[in-house]
């Protein structure tokens, strides 16, 4: 059986764990926070979460898992048929990983945890990136409904748990509404937010995060 490793306040390990359950997918929850041990390093060489243990060996890197799943898995497809159109989803996929996440969890200490503001130099490098980001977004997404087309996709579940952490950072350290960077948001988180799945994942996130300040002794 395949084996999920992270823990659910995390967003990267959200975007696999949802992606399973859309492949109606049966896999093990195994809570690591902490990646630091040889035996965890072994199967994430980086030590990061999450770590997807399948019965061929383990793998790292959400957008590398998400790959597997699509291809070793049963399930309905969440990368279209067509090569430039899977390619699309990708690319899709990159904007908000590489340019709204990234960017953002820079900042996610002062937003989220309370550790205290972050340099203006940090700040000065970070919301350049997150205004190219949401613009890269807004020309290459179609938004029809959803952020590739009219089928649910990989880039649908990067966004949906990359651009509201964006948002809150930009609403926390900067003052500033995201979503008026990228008005489609709204409709497509919408649209993610009743899907049953999305709601269940919600629902352990908050779960999650509690679990994962206690852990941590992070107040709030």
């Amino acid at each position: 059986m395949l084996k999920l490793l992270g823990f659910p306040a995390s967003n990267y390990y959200n975007m696999v764990k949802m992606a399973l359950m859309e492949k109606g997918a049966e896999y093990e929850d195994v809570r690591v926070y902490s990646g630091t041990s040889e035996d965890y390093l072994s199967k994430s060489a980086m030590g990061k979460v999450p770590c997807l243990e399948t019965p061929d060996g383990s793998l790292s890197e959400t957008s590398v898992i998400l790959d597997y799943i699509e291809d070793a898995l049963e399930g309905p497809a969440l990368y279209p048929a067509d090569p430039y159109e899977r390619a699309r989803v990708r690319e899709l996929v990159k904007y908000s990983e590489l340019y709204l996440e990234l960017p953002a969890r820079r900042c996610y200490g002062e937003a989220f945890f309370g550790s205290g503001p972050v340099s203006q130099e940090v700040k000065d490098s970070v919301r350049p990136v997150l205004e190219r980001g949401c613009q890269a977004v807004a020309r290459r997404g179609r938004f029809a409904p959803y952020l590739a087309g009219d089928s649910f996709t990989y880039a649908d579940i990067v966004f949906l748990h990359s651009f509201p952490m964006a948002a809150a950072v930009g609403q926390s350290v900067f003052g500033w509404n995201l979503f008026e960077e990228l008005p489609q948001a709204k409709a497509l988180l919408e649209v993610l937010g009743q899907r049953p799945i999305a709601v269940k994942v919600a629902e352990d996130t908050a779960e999650g995060m509690k679990e994962f300040r206690k852990n941590y002794g992070i107040k709030g």
